[in-house]
């Protein structure tokens, strides 16, 4: 990671979206409050305000009764269908909120960090302590490592684990893990407004306009290693197109 100026972090706006995740959205939730309250330990002219917005796409369980019980989190409802909807209207309503009342939106979106999440996912509580050392030496996108959970059987996992790089400097991008400077996610265009491969049309926007990147194994973010998700290319799609096991050899094959 080189060379981008340090630009002061004011603001960081979670975005999260859910869709029918009741059973997963308490971890989700807990984690990300202890993510946030390790910012405490940030001296405070160098603690960002943080907000945190759960963007309920479609939901038909009771997804938005368990979101109700974390008052400190904002809740929106759309009826998107598409996770890369749910992320873009979710950091437009963010950033709106924080903006709407200053009067150089361009010099204060350098100023708001975006960090983006899933509902089936859990934080670790390093999560934003991390992003914004890495915001304030310059890095100006950070790409983070995903871990399944143990709905993934020990024997896949391990060679889950075999198959995926992870390290500083990995290859991997995941919309469950990712933060961006405002300023540089405007420019980029913004997610795309699809149901598969937001992040990964993000990042590429993003590399064209030659952004500082830092690829991190420092904040591991669990997630959910069912088979069967909410997104037709989510994790759970890769895990089944990439995670395959064959029964007669014992051989996972990627």
């Amino acid at each position: 990671m080189t060379g981008a100026a340090q630009i002061p972090i004011e603001h960081v706006a979670i975005v999260v979206p859910v869709r029918d995740e009741e059973v997963l959205l308490p971890r989700c939730l807990s984690a990300l409050t202890a993510a946030i309250d390790a910012l405490s330990a940030v001296p405070e002219p160098d603690r960002p305000r943080v907000t945190v917005l759960l963007v309920l796409d479609r939901c038909t369980d009771l997804s938005a009764r368990v979101a109700a019980h974390w008052t400190n989190f904002s809740r929106c409802e759309i009826d998107a269908g598409a996770v890369g909807v749910a992320r873009r209207d979710g950091i437009r309503h963010a950033l709106g909120r924080s903006l709407r009342s200053r009067t150089d939106a361009a010099a204060s979106a350098s100023q708001i960090w975006i960090a983006t999440t899933d509902a089936d996912s859990a934080v670790p509580p390093n999560w934003l302590v991390t992003q914004l050392a890495l915001a304030r030496n310059g890095a100006e996108l950070v790409l983070g490592t995903v871990q399944p959970d143990d709905d993934l059987a020990a024997h896949e996992l391990l060679c889950w684990e075999t198959l995926h790089t992870i390290g500083e400097g990995h290859p991997h991008v995941h919309g469950a893990n990712l933060g961006v400077r405002a300023d540089r996610y405007l420019n980029a265009g913004e997610f795309a407004p699809v149901d598969r491969d937001e992040d990964v049309l993000l990042v590429a926007a993003l590399r064209r306009l030659a952004v500082t990147e830092a690829r991190t194994a420092l904040i591991p973010v669990l997630t959910s290693g069912r088979r069967v998700g909410r997104s037709p290319a989510g994790f759970a799609g890769y895990l089944r197109d990439h995670v395959d096991v064959d029964q007669k050899n014992g051989i996972m094959n990627r």
